[in-house]
């Protein structure tokens, strides 16, 4: 992960977001920036500060919110933890590099 200002860039570590993102992919994000809904955003949960983790924004229920990895088969997400505080959404996805094949 790197930062410039309020865009930095991420890159893709494993097959949760597949086929939307890859392994590798880099991705810029506008950090700071609440998604809405469906948009890919990054999240941070507060039991796991410096993880970042890419997710599909599914819903809002009164300022909690509903994520998931597109890739159900392989993902870790609300169907688990439940729904996340607003505070643990830290950007959203704006742009997609694919890596080189």
């Amino acid at each position: 992960m790197s930062k410039f200002g309020r865009l930095g860039r991420v890159v893709v570590a494993g097959p949760s977001m597949e086929p939307t993102f890859r392994n590798g992919d880099w991705l810029l994000v506008a950090w700071g920036k609440q998604g809405r809904i469906f948009d890919s955003v990054v999240i941070e949960r507060e039991d796991q500060p410096g993880v970042f983790l890419i997710k599909r924004l599914i819903r809002n229920d009164e300022g909690k919110y509903w994520v998931e990895g597109d890739n159900k088969a392989h993902s870790n997400d609300s169907r688990k933890w439940g729904s996340i505080n607003e505070s643990e959404i830290v950007g959203r996805v704006i742009m997609r590099v694919r890596k080189a094949r």
